[in-house]
């Protein structure tokens, strides 16, 4: 099932050549997870509450992949490039299989509260 990484980045311009880096080598840490990006630099239009900062989105085939590159060598030797210039959280998150049924999820959450 599809995972995905996702930062929610505070960048402050003028950004420091080594997150130019950062950002020139990524994609090669990603290739061998199976990554890509889904979300990166896009412009935010904001509809409902407050928001600071951007979002980076970036699906991999599963969160076994998701994991093994956030852990993988090849993104460990750039991270600190990002992580030391640029605040911020990062995730990992499990995607819904093809057949995701809110409602039900919201049944079964209503039921598990009630006890």
């Amino acid at each position: 099932m599809t995972a995905y990484a996702l930062a929610h980045l505070f960048p402050e311009p003028p950004l420091h050549d080594d997150v130019f880096v950062y950002m020139e080598r990524i994609q090669e840490t990603m290739d061998p997870f199976g990554g890509r990006f889904i979300v990166h630099a896009a412009h935010t239009e904001v509809i409902e509450g407050p928001f600071e900062g951007g979002y980076v989105i970036i699906e991999f085939p599963d969160m076994d992949e998701a994991r093994a590159w956030y852990t993988s060598d090849a993104y460990q030797a750039i991270l600190a490039m990002r992580t030391d210039n640029i605040p911020g959280t990062t995730v990992l998150l499990q995607g819904t299989p093809p057949n995701y049924d809110a409602a039900a999820t919201g049944r079964a959450l209503r039921a598990a509260q009630a006890g």
